[in-house]
């Protein structure tokens, strides 16, 4: 017993000792010389992001929830999630006043921020309807504004807000598969997307990538009070499959010229032509002899034939102009494009032709011409593709197509110029993702 009250009377004079000098800074410590604090406190399920709370320890000041809207909700059952009093007096409000109209619709995965004061009385509501759409290269963001007014009386009005665009960077390391690699270190799908697009002239990402990869990327998010609106475009990129190194750079001159991506070298990425007009299809029928499908006869098949239903879009697969535009016997409603070199397209047996083609047209790559039809010599829906180099057509699925151009020469200082800058940025990465393997692998 003894030793039992001795062990007691240590124990107090420790928390004494430890106790003590914590009461003794607090009691002297000036509240107005500390910064205010504010605790982000999360409720998140397991499986999606569900709702979030921000709120203060000063309680003059309000507390924010923001939910996510998900299939079945109710704008009461919403409110009552963001912790709202009051909600026959608010739901009235937004059922008879027309400035209210947008959160009537309640679109899934639209975001819903209220603030409340300590009693769950409603300050201001925001629904997110339209978090971002494109108006001359800037994304804006609109939604519809509830304010509380003395007595619970409220008003609303319909707020657009150009969104901040902010610079990312991150790296990462394949060990399974690349969207793997990109969920984890952050990075955005459609970012990730750009990045296999941009490289797909260089990596062929199904078979080539291989665990050990390593990739590097900085990029452009769209973002509006804190909220992630939507991604931008990838700015400069290196990626290292099977121990090559492969480089890009978005350049556009300072928006002076098209923008485009380009190694560190100067030389473009874009394809010269796509190698199919159409997104989804298959292929019936390849180039040279074959049985002609109504005649029966052995003939010289000029193209290939891809199989798709009829209204699929047809896109120019490469840059030109419209050469033909209109029917032409056996090959039906036929678009010709005219390229550089030498180079023209044929697409036929088309069900419409885009309006905006006409002869003289000038046509973008992955522009739309027209849509999948069965018209003249066809027994079904199929695009019949040609390439031609001086009128005479080769196969387009074995010819060796020509590369693309390098940067001009004229405005080579200014690209050299952004290149230097992404090149530091890449080896300041680059640095931060060997400490990074360097610690993984210690572990």
């Amino acid at each position: 017993m003894n030793i039992f009250l001795r062990r007691f009377i240590s124990i107090i004079i420790l928390f004494a000792f430890c106790v003590t000098p914590l009461y003794m800074f607090k009691r002297n410590t000036n509240k107005s010389d500390t910064p205010q604090s504010k605790i982000l406190r999360s409720e998140q399920s397991l499986f999606d992001y569900d709702h979030r709370l921000l709120d203060s320890n000063e309680d003059n000041l309000p507390y924010i929830n923001e939910t996510i809207i998900k299939k079945g909700d109710t704008l009461r059952s919403i409110l009552q999630r963001l912790k709202v009093r009051n909600l026959e007096k608010l739901q009235n409000f937004i059922a008879k006043n027309p400035e209210t109209n947008s959160i009537r619709k309640l679109l899934p995965g639209r975001q819903i921020q209220a603030a409340t004061d300590l009693n769950g009385n409603l300050i201001w509501l925001r629904y997110l309807h339209t978090p971002h759409y494109n108006n001359r290269d800037q994304t804006i963001c609109k939604y519809l504004h509830i304010v509380s007014n003395k007595e619970l009386s409220y008003s609303a009005s319909e707020k657009t807000n150009y969104s901040e665009r902010q610079i990312r960077v991150a790296f990462g390391v394949i060990k399974s598969s690349l969207f793997e690699a990109t969920e984890h270190a952050g990075i955005p799908n459609f970012i990730t997307m750009q990045m296999t697009n941009i490289l797909s002239t260089k990596v062929d990402f199904p078979r080539d990538i291989r665990i050990g990869d390593q990739f590097r990327v900085i990029y452009e998010l769209q973002m509006y009070d804190g909220l992630y609106l939507g991604s931008g475009k990838v700015l400069a990129l290196e990626f290292k499959s099977n121990d090559r190194m492969h480089d890009a750079i978005w350049f556009d001159n300072d928006r002076k010229i098209e923008g485009g991506y380009y190694n560190f070298n100067g030389d473009s990425l874009k394809k010269t032509f796509l190698r199919s007009a159409i997104k989804f299809s298959r292929i019936s029928s390849t180039f040279g002899k074959r049985v002609h499908p109504i005649r029966k006869t052995i003939v010289d098949h000029k193209g290939v034939d891809y199989v798709a239903p009829t209204g699929t879009p047809i896109y120019a697969t490469a840059e030109g102009v419209v050469e033909f535009s209109g029917w032409q016997n056996g090959y039906g409603k036929v678009v010709i494009l005219k390229h550089f070199n030498k180079y023209s397209t044929l697409y036929a047996h088309q069900s419409r032709i885009d309006p905006k083609i006409h002869k003289g047209k000038k046509v973008l790559q992955g522009q739309l011409i027209g849509y999948v039809g069965s018209t003249g010599w066809a027994t079904g829906p199929h695009l019949h593709y040609e390439l031609r180099i001086n009128n005479k057509p080769v196969d387009p699925l074995s010819i060796k197509l020509p590369t693309s151009k390098k940067i001009d020469g004229s405005i080579q200082k200014n690209f050299d110029s952004k290149v230097e800058f992404y090149k530091e940025q890449m080896r300041f990465l680059e640095k931060l993702q060997s400490e990074s393997i360097k610690i993984s692998y210690s572990k």
